[in-house]
């Protein structure tokens, strides 16, 4: 699979870490040092610190923009920032983190292809580093980011970084992440941040900017089969195009060509590729995420919802889901609940037949439901659709391996859901039984 780190290569990567960790902080300094900040953001901010009586700027202002955020010096909801240098752009999402906002940082790290995990090097790993870690893998996050925050307070000592970040890289593999990186910062001095520190000479890895820059993305479109997601179906009926028929969606992976044969789900149907068209403009070849419109030879019953995939490798369409999912709600999840659920650009009628266990992050033991699945908690959950449902395996395909339940009753998200995802054994992606959690 191709990398690559031009200009034009987009990294996604959210932060996460215990309350009072410095995160945000971090994600200030990063901001400020890379030079990513408008005059008046940085204004702002140098207001807003005076007003709450601090000689220098507070950079953890910028990403805690909520009042509520300010009021408790604590960070409530993702704030998305979005950055660019010579090298990159980038699209940050800042989590809460706080234990009951859990929630927030599977939203937050769903889309990410890294995150940063900050911990206090006085205080090593806690319960929060260790759910943080896996919630990354269980979102199936490439890269993962160690960052030992206020190394100035334990004197930059390389014997209070290594023992942490030997720990942390142990139990993160165990888990399945494929990499792991540990750095020695300091948020509030700047040490490792965007410029090497001049404290830790004995540290001769990259800053957690240059990590970003460089870390490979993977740009390869071909490397997934092809998944297409019909939205809308265009029939013109205008007198240059009496017989047109087309499928509008966007591809959420691989690459669709002019003469593919591919098959409609769920009916299964089969059918080839006549064109495609971009823009208004026929084209030969679309790739993810491009929006485009299929045209087909055979004139199919295809509506929004159904799905396009290559004819030899399209998913097996069920009404029985097993998944992993991560439970948004305040109200429980419990089993018999009639729910919503929605696939891609599909949504069918369907209920909760079992919850059979939910995971402790801390542990990774499996543990009783209970009274159902309560806010923040991450569980096993077995579904029952009204209609066949295309869904691949979430380690295969985030985009259309992921759903959500919807409350039918007010339309509220209930829970994010991962099709059949464990936790797994690295890029192998088999499921570890060593840790019992296992479909």
């Amino acid at each position: 699979m191709s990398t690559t780190t031009t200009a034009t290569s987009l990294l996604r990567f959210a932060t996460a870490g215990s309350v009072d960790d410095g995160k945000s902080t971090l994600v200030g300094r990063l901001l400020h040092d890379s030079k990513s900040l408008l005059a008046d953001q940085l204004e702002a901010v140098e207001h807003a610190s005076r007003d709450r009586g601090h000689d220098a700027p507070d950079l953890a202002l910028l990403t805690d923009g909520l009042r509520a955020e300010r009021e408790q010096g604590i960070t409530i909801d993702v704030a998305y920032r979005y950055f660019a240098t010579a090298h990159r752009r980038f699209i940050l999402a800042d989590t809460p983190g706080h234990v009951q906002y859990t929630r927030n940082m599977v939203t937050g790290a769903s889309t990410a292809e890294l995150a940063v995990v900050l911990l206090d090097a006085r205080n090593g790993i806690v319960e929060q580093t260790r759910r943080h870690a896996a919630v990354a893998a269980l979102l199936r996050v490439p890269h993962l980011v160690l960052a030992v925050n206020k190394m100035d307070l334990v004197g930059y000592a390389e014997e209070v970084f290594a023992p942490l970040a030997e720990e942390f890289t142990r139990y993160a593999t165990s888990l399945g992440v494929p990499e792991v990186t540990a750095i020695p910062v300091s948020a509030l001095a700047g040490d490792n941040v965007v410029t090497p520190s001049a404290h830790m000479d004995w540290y001769g890895g990259p800053t957690v900017l240059e990590h970003l820059e460089n870390v490979p993305v993977a740009v390869d479109p071909t490397g997934d089969p092809a998944r297409f997601p019909v939205q809308y179906v265009i029939r013109p009926r205008t007198a240059d195009h009496p017989d047109y028929r087309g499928y509008a969606g966007q591809l959420a992976s691989g690459v669709l060509r002019t003469g593919d044969r591919v098959r409609v789900l769920p009916s299964g149907r089969t059918s080839t590729i006549a064109a495609i068209d971009a823009l208004g403009e026929p084209v030969r070849t679309a790739w993810a995420p491009q929006s485009v419109t299929l045209r087909l030879t055979d004139d199919l019953d295809i509506s929004r919802g159904d799905l396009i995939a290559p004819a030899e490798d399209a998913p097996t369409p069920t009404q029985d889901v097993r998944a992993t999912v991560c439970h948004l709600a305040d109200r429980p999840l419990r089993a018999g609940d009639r729910v919503l659920l929605k696939h891609t650009t599909r949504t069918v009628k369907a209920i909760v037949k079992a919850l059979p266990s939910r995971l402790d992050l801390a542990g990774l033991a499996q543990l009783p439901v209970g009274d159902g699945l309560q806010a923040n908690d991450i569980g096993q959950v077995l579904l029952r659709t009204a209609e066949p449902l295309a869904l691949d395996d979430y380690r295969d395909n985030r985009r259309t391996g992921s759903f959500l339940l919807i409350d039918p009753a007010d339309g509220t998200t209930l829970t994010a859901g991962m099709a059949g995802t464990a936790f797994g054994s690295g890029a192998a992606g088999r499921p570890d039984t060593d840790h019992g959690w296992d479909f």
